[in-house]
């Protein structure tokens, strides 16, 4: 699975303003709502279905990285989003960093395949530390999504 098959690039955020776990998490998700991909009506539930699945655990995954996510029935297909935060966020990573690069997905609960196939995706591209370096860099959604397109096509890993 690529970045290519669930990230919505309307949606990508190159400079989220949000200072807290549950505020990333919203604006985030209204950027989903905002790009067309998830319900208004369904905003709410989704933004409570990840951060009850933060209550299990924190996603931060360390090295200012954390990936979000829950699974809706709400949405039809898998559907996430980039942002990226200049300063970082205190998101309770497992390394005790602040975040600083931030994946999040919404799948369809009958879709767990994908969804799992897509948090592959995200681990290993991330492991690369030029990958990491150039994302936190980026400016603009755009940077970010040559960077997508460029993992994609195995240029970093």
């Amino acid at each position: 699975m690529k970045f290519s098959d669930f990230i919505s690039t309307k949606a990508i955020r190159a400079d989220l303003a949000s200072e807290s776990k549950e505020a990333v998490i919203r604006e985030l998700v209204q950027s989903l709502l905002d790009a067309g991909d998830i319900n208004a009506e369904e905003q709410e539930d989704i933004i409570a279905a990840i951060m009850k699945r933060e209550e299990l655990g924190s996603t931060g995954i360390g090295r200012g990285v954390a990936v979000p996510h829950t699974k809706h029935p709400s949405v039809d297909k898998l559907v996430g989003t980039v942002g990226i935060s200049v300063d970082g966020v205190d998101f309770n990573s497992l390394d005790g960093e602040r975040v600083q690069l931030f994946f999040l997905l919404v799948s369809p609960p009958e879709r767990p395949g994908d969804h799992l196939r897509a948090l592959e995706n995200i681990s290993r591209q991330l492991r690369d530390d030029a990958f990491c370096r150039f994302l936190k860099q980026s400016k603009t959604p755009d940077d970010i999504q040559q960077l997508l397109n460029e993992a994609d096509n195995n240029h970093f890993v």
